[in-house]
């Protein structure tokens, strides 16, 4: 191609355009990066992204939070709550950030009870969580406990050897306890023996695994608070009742004597029969989008009696292979249906429900007598006219639409047991439970937070193999190589 005066500016020009138009796409690209942000995640687990359950948690928070961090002037703790706090405010537009230097203000500091440089204060709808530091597990806890308008209150009954939901053993749920706690439900005891009497504000009464025989006063007592409508967790275990019977018979389910055993868990590497795998679940609330396996040490299976008030759903099933050893669980065992032992899948789960009313107000007794008031009407003129005042209002009562009443019985409490608390999805089973017996199903499958494990186990024999390999074999094989070239080309 020949090149002339014209051809030279024709090139000249379209360098000049291409240059104009790559600067322009440049600023352009600048300026969409500071008004959008796109970030990616190639983490093992989604370390840096914000986990669905901190997404679902800000999805029920209806209205503006504040978070405010009192951190000082250090910009690398200010860049680390900036970060963490803008995963949140990317998916919630209206959460909001601000700093305050806590040496700028120290009455108020000490008055709010900041101890820690870059403690946050979490504002939402009036109410105030405190955070002390920005860890996505603590912050969407804290985040949870604000979004529960009304403080959910489950009372443990004690005194009968039963599980604790404060102790340390490995049979207590001191874990389940502290999780309770986190996700801003109230957690106490109550001894029946000591205080005759269940709280007003339980919205959930748990029986965890009593090991002594409950007084009849007690057993009255807690029949009482089922007929009321109250919402009952029941952990049981194999074995003896404790004198629990007639609330079995009350609630009308059965527990199979035996304890279940499930051969399906030597496929898992479990050597214990005694141990009840469930891996599938039934369409409820409780196990709505639930697919992780539980497993349950040592469970009574359960069954339906023929009458009952309550309307019973199975909730939890074993696998095929499990059945009910009646006999002592050691050695060789296997199904013997002459000594009354039933064949799996076996129910160790239920749910019962039922529609409560609520307690009607008792009418004043009228007297007969004709009494005048002040206007010259008498007692019965008066009580005709409201007779006939109420037929024209609607009464209060048919108003009042009636509750549900929410009951789960489990055969076996194990499961949520410091020992067995993290096996599999015990432990949001435990808490859909717990929310859904309160009835605060916006809870139900938001797991708690669990930090990823990244510590790197080796074996003695792969340890020894790495350390040969790095510090002997291939420190030799480069001075080797280096040597082979070196006298290849010395002969040249």
């Amino acid at each position: 191609m020949k090149i002339n005066r014209k051809t030279h500016l024709e090139l000249r020009l379209q360098n000049l355009l291409f240059t104009l138009l790559f600067l322009a796409v440049v600023g352009l690209v600048a300026w969409l990066s500071t008004r959008y942000t796109t970030q990616f995640d190639w983490t093992a687990g989604g370390r840096h992204t914000l986990s669905e359950a901190s997404r679902k948690v800000l999805d029920l928070m209806d209205g503006p939070v504040t978070v405010t961090a009192y951190a000082r002037e250090n910009a690398q703790l200010r860049n680390q709550i900036r970060d963490q706090i803008g995963r949140y405010s990317r998916h919630k537009k209206d959460l909001t950030l601000n700093f305050i230097n806590p040496d700028t203000q120290p009455d108020k500091i000490r008055e709010m009870g900041i101890t820690m440089d870059g403690e946050m204060m979490v504002d939402y709808q009036g109410r105030t969580e405190k955070v002390q530091n920005a860890e996505e597990n603590t912050l969407t806890n804290a985040l949870q406990r604000l979004a529960v308008a009304e403080e959910r209150h489950v009372v443990f009954l004690e005194g009968h050897g039963e599980r604790s939901p404060q102790g340390q053993a490995n049979h207590d749920l001191g874990q389940f306890g502290d999780e309770l706690e986190r996700k801003g439900v109230s957690v106490s005891m109550v001894n029946l023996a000591v205080t005759p009497d269940i709280p007003d504000n339980t919205n959930v009464l748990v029986l965890a695994g009593p090991r002594a025989n409950f007084l009849p006063g007690e057993i009255t007592l807690i029949q009482n608070y089922v007929n009321k409508g109250g919402n009952l967790l029941w952990l049981g275990d194999p074995g003896e009742l404790h004198g629990l019977a007639p609330l079995a018979q009350q609630l009308g389910i059965k527990f199979l004597p035996g304890t279940v055993v499930d051969a399906s868990t030597q496929l898992f590497g479990i050597d214990d029969p005694t141990f009840a795998l469930v891996a599938e679940y039934p369409p409820h609330p409780i196990t709505s989008n639930f697919q992780t396996m539980t497993l349950f040490p040592a469970t009574a299976a359960l069954d339906k009696e023929a009458e009952g008030s309550f309307e019973r759903e199975p909730l939890l099933s074993t696998l095929a292979r499990s059945w009910t050893e009646n006999e002592a669980i050691e050695g060789k065992i296997r199904f013997d249906a002459d000594k009354g032992e039933r064949q799996g899948p076996l129910q160790i789960g239920y749910t019962l429900t039922r529609q409560v009313k609520p307690a009607a107000d008792k009418p004043a007794a009228r007297e007969s007598k004709s009494e005048t008031n002040p206007n010259g009407q008498s007692k019965t003129e008066r009580a005709m006219k409201s007779d006939v005042e109420q037929k024209a209002e609607p009464a209060k009562d048919a108003d009042k639409k009636s509750s549900e009443q929410r009951v789960v019985v489990i055969g076996d409490g194990d499961f949520l047991s410091n020992a067995f608390l993290g096996n599999g999805g015990n432990l949001e089973l435990g808490l859909n439970i717990i929310h859904w017996l309160s009835q605060n199903e916006a809870f139900i499958n938001i797991p708690a937070k669990t930090s990823p494990d990244r510590k790197l186990e080796l074996s003695p024999v792969a340890s020894g193999a790495i350390a040969i390999g790095f510090l002997i074999a291939l420190p030799v094989g480069l001075i080797g190589t280096g040597a082979a070239i070196w006298f290849k080309r010395r002969r040249r």
